[in-house]
């Protein structure tokens, strides 16, 4: 039982190392995504996700660009929609 916590704690620590990484190898990047390899690759091939391949072989992927390509297109909440839409109402009064 005491091994099954100490891999726990291990992967744990993993997970904050790569989460102060600036930039990623694909297996990480495939892990901080939650896709596999072959998705990441098709994706890659097709020029849909930036990513560096410095030395022609082995690819690296920004995690400050990956986060900004995850959330685009989003998506607004009602909330959201309702306050843009008082603002504007508001502001056609004046």
């Amino acid at each position: 039982m005491e091994y099954y916590k100490i891999i726990e704690k291990l992967e744990k620590l993993e997970r904050l190392v790569r989460a102060n990484k600036s930039v990623l190898t694909l297996e990480e990047t495939c892990e901080y995504m939650g896709i596999s390899k072959s998705y990441l690759y098709k994706l890659t091939a097709q020029g849909v996700i930036p990513y560096s391949k410095p030395n022609g072989k082995l690819i690296y992927f920004s995690k400050e660009k990956l986060d900004r390509w995850l959330l685009q297109n989003s998506t607004k909440s009602t909330d959201e929609i309702k306050q843009e839409a008082l603002r504007y109402t508001l502001k056609r009064r004046r």
